[in-house]
Protein backbone atom coordinates (compact mmCIF):
# COMPACT_ATOMS: atom_id res chain seq x y z
CA UNK A 1 0.00 0.00 0.00
CA UNK A 2 1.30 3.54 -1.10
CA UNK A 3 -1.25 5.82 1.26
CA UNK A 4 -0.96 9.57 -0.12
CA UNK A 5 -2.57 13.01 0.65
CA UNK A 6 -4.03 15.12 -1.69
CA UNK A 7 -5.59 18.48 -1.38
CA UNK A 8 -8.36 20.33 -2.79
CA UNK A 9 -9.53 24.40 -2.08
CA UNK A 10 -13.16 24.90 -2.74
CA UNK A 11 -15.22 27.93 -2.57
CA UNK A 12 -18.15 27.30 -1.23
CA UNK A 13 -18.77 25.52 2.54
CA UNK A 14 -19.90 22.15 1.66
CA UNK A 15 -24.20 21.87 2.47
CA UNK A 16 -25.51 18.97 4.67
CA UNK A 17 -26.07 16.67 1.66
CA UNK A 18 -23.04 17.32 0.36
CA UNK A 19 -21.30 16.35 3.33
CA UNK A 20 -23.19 12.96 3.46
CA UNK A 21 -21.98 12.36 -0.13
CA UNK A 22 -18.41 13.16 0.77
CA UNK A 23 -18.83 10.84 3.92
CA UNK A 24 -19.95 7.84 1.71
CA UNK A 25 -16.75 8.14 -0.55
CA UNK A 26 -15.23 6.44 2.87
CA UNK A 27 -16.58 3.25 1.95
CA UNK A 28 -14.84 3.26 -1.59
CA UNK A 29 -12.13 0.68 -1.72
CA UNK A 30 -8.57 2.68 -1.44
CA UNK A 31 -10.21 5.77 0.34
CA UNK A 32 -8.48 5.86 3.83
CA UNK A 33 -9.18 9.37 5.33
CA UNK A 34 -11.50 12.93 4.27
CA UNK A 35 -10.34 15.67 6.85
CA UNK A 36 -11.70 19.25 6.46
CA UNK A 37 -10.01 22.24 7.71
CA UNK A 38 -13.32 24.97 7.25
CA UNK A 39 -10.77 28.20 8.15
CA UNK A 40 -8.68 27.14 5.18
CA UNK A 41 -11.52 25.84 3.25
CA UNK A 42 -9.78 22.75 2.03
CA UNK A 43 -10.66 19.07 2.50
CA UNK A 44 -7.92 16.60 3.20
CA UNK A 45 -7.99 13.19 0.93
CA UNK A 46 -5.91 10.24 2.41
CA UNK A 47 -5.95 7.47 -0.59
CA UNK A 48 -3.96 4.26 -1.12
CA UNK A 49 -2.17 5.49 -5.12
CA UNK A 50 -2.09 1.38 -5.41
CA UNK A 51 -5.60 1.11 -5.50
CA UNK A 52 -6.74 4.80 -6.86
CA UNK A 53 -4.93 8.02 -8.98
CA UNK A 54 -5.47 11.35 -7.83
CA UNK A 55 -7.93 12.08 -10.95
CA UNK A 56 -10.26 9.15 -9.75
CA UNK A 57 -10.07 11.00 -6.26
CA UNK A 58 -11.31 14.41 -7.79
CA UNK A 59 -13.97 12.66 -9.89
CA UNK A 60 -15.22 11.15 -6.68
CA UNK A 61 -15.49 14.42 -4.38
CA UNK A 62 -16.84 16.49 -7.32
CA UNK A 63 -19.01 13.36 -8.26
CA UNK A 64 -20.15 14.17 -4.34
CA UNK A 65 -21.05 18.13 -5.42
CA UNK A 66 -17.84 19.91 -3.85
CA UNK A 67 -17.08 22.81 -5.76
CA UNK A 68 -13.17 22.44 -6.00
CA UNK A 69 -11.63 25.43 -7.07
CA UNK A 70 -8.17 24.28 -7.13
CA UNK A 71 -6.54 21.03 -6.41
CA UNK A 72 -2.96 20.71 -4.98
CA UNK A 73 -0.27 17.86 -6.20
CA UNK A 74 -0.80 14.29 -4.54
CA UNK A 75 1.86 13.90 -1.92
CA UNK A 76 2.92 11.08 -0.27
CA UNK A 77 1.73 10.87 3.71
CA UNK A 78 5.18 10.36 4.78
CA UNK A 79 6.05 12.97 2.87
CA UNK A 80 3.24 15.20 4.08
CA UNK A 81 3.89 14.25 7.94
CA UNK A 82 7.53 15.35 7.27
CA UNK A 83 6.72 18.56 5.56
CA UNK A 84 4.01 19.66 8.64
CA UNK A 85 5.71 22.03 11.46
CA UNK A 86 6.11 20.33 14.64
CA UNK A 87 3.88 21.76 17.40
Amino acid sequence: MTAVEILFRYAVPPSDAVTFALASTGEVYGIRRLNFDRAARTLRVEYDATRLNAAAVKQLVCQAGLEIVEGLPAVPVEAAQQQAPAA
